[in-house]
């Protein structure tokens, strides 16, 4: 049995939408393939298969001029490539246009002169005139059906704009036949033009790839690519100069723009023992950076990765119009036929001419290209704009999930707060001291990597106390309440209130005024630590930012104690909040919360990816704060933001909101319009130069309108 595997192509040769909708419909259908997706956005095909090389013959069958090379370049080597293609493609465009404005002085000249052509004895001459600006703009047109028509297919535009026109030759509207795939091919050299501008501004996004790195030698720095740097090797990053991988600052002190990553335009001050990404820029001073991680595994790699596999989970208006095409076409042509024929059959005095030129009129019209062209483009415009601001959407029904949340759930610690812990106050009881207290909790505390045990060992070295460590012993962590170790040969046990309860400690007070940890000395009650959290600068403008979007319930979800949350919880008007949880109890109240949500509406959680990866993975769309350095995070979210800031979650649904509007609006258009033109040229009330005018017009408006989607903000 074959094994599955997934791998990424570049296409060449694919101008048309409906076609790459046909390719995947293809590709499903065949044995083994398990996932095929198309980006027409980025001609990139995503696959997913047991048999590839029988994959790909399907696509050759399908669509012969297609070519098809995997996508394993570097990003020199992409560029490279993305600029020879732009650069053959003007060269085609020039060509072309120089046969359009041939073909447009021939029928310029024919209206101007159709009298006297038509007085002279040779009719021939006014076909042959009209036969040459025809072939001038229609050649490709005529290949492409007569291909089309010998797979035995016959609902391509190129079939359609053929029948079209020489339908309008043989009932002797010659002018209009020419003139109709004269703009037909103004339109598609108009749409190339968009769609390549398009695809260059989405490629700008992706253009924080580094492409070299300097490696440190025996000799001094050598160049080399920086796929081919190893772990542990030192690299050199002049000023104005990406990071190439990621890794550890080891020498030199500057200020690093990451906003190729996160979106945030204040650069941050590195030195010595401090984290840079691959992809950010060093601005002021030379640094030389220990690379932690492999080029692959990088910051700047995951990042690509993301979105350039973002097209591959379509949304499902996206699989909608895809859908709609298929039949749209079909059915525009049937009545077309039904108004070439029966009324002429039925109608005593109608005339074939009259009728048949109908027809025509919807044969022009029928082609579904400002659809299946410019929704995916709308879409890929908006996952570039978010990733631009350091937002990572992991495809465009995560865009559609985005827009329609009406309910947000957050965690609290590191969260909305900033997870940045320091000891308030130690209060011990029955008999110990404060400094008895600290030192036990600390000792129980050693081995924690939780930032409120790191604040209490902090606190410990900060007032010259220390934990001999050799008496430390049988650490231990109990699941959604402390930890546990002896010491000294004493038991001791730190948590929460749900601790107190579950080893029945007799205690006074379980409600507190901010965190607490609980210590416990061999079954006694020793006192507690008042630990104070703050909250992140950005929150309580998040949360206002969210609820003018249309998020009507902020609710929080929190291990912490009631008083701690519920503090947390007035500062920032959250509807609710659900203290003292269990990553169990996570789960459980976000189920609730998700049933009682209307199902046409989204319910997401915002939490760090790591501990809060269940209730992520429930979510209609699950957050990942600032989880760029974490694989967990990665892995499990639907979203991830690239800094730990709120606000981001803010922007990510201001920008689903406007690129679902947009969507929405090209939708509207081409129906609205394509609606009216079927109804007027039925009824005789519009020609063919009208409808194909229309048929441009809207191609080009609806694409235009998509790349707002990456140009304009959200706000």
């Amino acid at each position: 049995m074959n094994r599955i595997q997934t791998e990424r192509y570049a296409i060449q040769n694919l101008d048309c939408a409906s076609c790459a909708a046909k390719i995947e419909r293809a590709l499903h259908k065949t044995e083994g393939v398990e996932e095929a997706a198309i980006d027409f956005a980025n001609l990139t095909l995503h696959l997913r298969a047991a048999d590839i090389p029988k994959a790909l013959e399907t696509i050759k069958r399908i669509e012969p001029e297609v070519a098809i090379t995997p996508k394993a370049h570097s990003g020199r080597e992409q560029d490279a490539h993305d600029h020879d293609h732009s650069h053959s493609a003007s060269g085609g465009y020039a060509k072309e246009i120089v046969f359009i404005l041939i073909a447009a002085v021939i029928l310029v000249g024919q209206l101007l002169f159709e009298d006297r052509v038509h007085a002279l004895p040779w009719p021939g001459v006014e076909y042959a005139a009209i036969l040459v600006a025809y072939l001038l703009v229609g050649w490709n047109v005529l290949l492409g059906a007569a291909r089309t028509i010998r797979r035995g297919q016959l609902f391509d535009e190129n079939v359609l704009m053929v029948i079209a026109t020489l339908g309008a030759m043989a009932i002797h509207a010659l002018a209009e036949a020419v003139g109709v795939m004269l703009f037909f091919k103004v339109g598609e050299l108009l749409q190339d033009v968009a769609v390549s501008r398009s695809r260059r501004s989405v490629r700008a996004v992706l253009a924080a790839r580094p492409e070299r790195a300097l490696v440190k030698a025996d000799n001094g720095f050598k160049e080399t690519a920086p796929s081919r740097v190893n772990v542990g090797d030192i690299i050199l990053v002049k000023p104005g100069e990406k990071v190439a991988l990621d890794g550890e600052v080891v020498e030199g002190t500057s200020q690093v723009d990451t906003s190729p990553l996160t979106g945030e335009p204040v650069p941050v001050r590195v030195r010595p023992g401090d984290t840079v990404m691959a992809g950010t820029i060093n601005t002021s001073a030379a640094l030389e950076v220990r690379a932690t991680k492999p080029f692959e595994a990088s910051s700047i790699a995951r990042v690509l990765e993301l979105v350039e596999s973002a097209a591959a989970r379509k949304a499902a208006t996206e699989k909608f119009i895809t859908t709609f095409a298929r039949y749209y076409t079909p059915v525009v042509v049937a009545v077309a036929a039904a108004i070439a024929l029966v009324p002429p059959l039925v109608i005593s005095d109608a005339l074939f001419s009259t009728w048949i030129y109908r027809a025509l009129v919807l044969l022009v019209i029928s082609c579904p290209c400002a659809l299946v062209v410019s929704i995916p483009l709308g879409y890929f415009g908006g996952i570039g704009r978010a990733s631009r601001n350091g937002i990572l959407v992991k495809g465009s029904m995560f865009i559609d999930a985005l827009s329609k949340l009406t309910t947000v759930v957050f965690d609290k610690t590191g969260t909305l707060t900033r997870g940045v812990f320091t000891v308030d106050q130690v209060v011990p009881y029955n008999g110990f001291s404060a400094d008895d207290v600290l030192r036990y909790a600390a000792a129980a505390e050693l081995h924690s990597t939780h930032p409120i045990g790191k604040s209490i060992v902090d606190e410990l070295k900060a007032k010259g106390l220390h934990v001999d460590v050799s008496q430390v012993s049988e650490h231990s962590a109990i699941s959604g309440m402390g930890v546990g170790a002896t010491y000294r040969e004493k038991q001791i046990l730190v948590g929460n209130d749900a601790l107190l309860h579950e080893k029945e400690i007799d205690h006074k007070q379980c409600a507190f005024e901010g965190t607490v940890a609980h210590v416990i000395v061999d079954g006694q009650y020793a006192g507690h630590v008042l630990i104070g959290d703050q909250l992140k600068p950005d929150a309580e403008k998040a949360m206002d930012r969210l609820r003018s979007n249309g998020v009507n319930k902020l609710i929080m979800l929190t291990g912490d104690n009631e008083g701690a949350a519920a503090g947390v919880a007035k500062m920032l008007h959250l509807d609710q909040f659900h203290a003292e949880l269990l990553p169990e109890d996570k789960v459980r109240i976000f189920e609730q919360i998700s049933a009682n949500t209307p199902k046409d509406k989204k319910v997401a959680f915002v939490g760090d990816g790591i501990n809060d990866a269940p209730v992520l993975a429930r979510a209609d769309v699950g957050v990942a704060m600032g989880g760029l350095g974490s694989d967990a995070a990665i892995e499990t979210a639907d979203v991830v933001l690239m800094t730990d800031s709120p606000m981001k979650m803010a922007e990510a649904v201001s920008i689903a909101r406007h690129t679902r509007r947009i969507v929405m609006q090209n939708i509207a258009l081409a129906l609205s319009v394509k609606g009216v033109f079927i109804l007027l040229g039925s009824v005789g009330m519009a020609t063919m130069w009208e409808a194909v005018f229309a048929d441009v017009g809207i191609a080009l408006l609806a694409l235009l309108n998509a790349t707002r989607a990456l140009r304009e903000s959200a706000d």
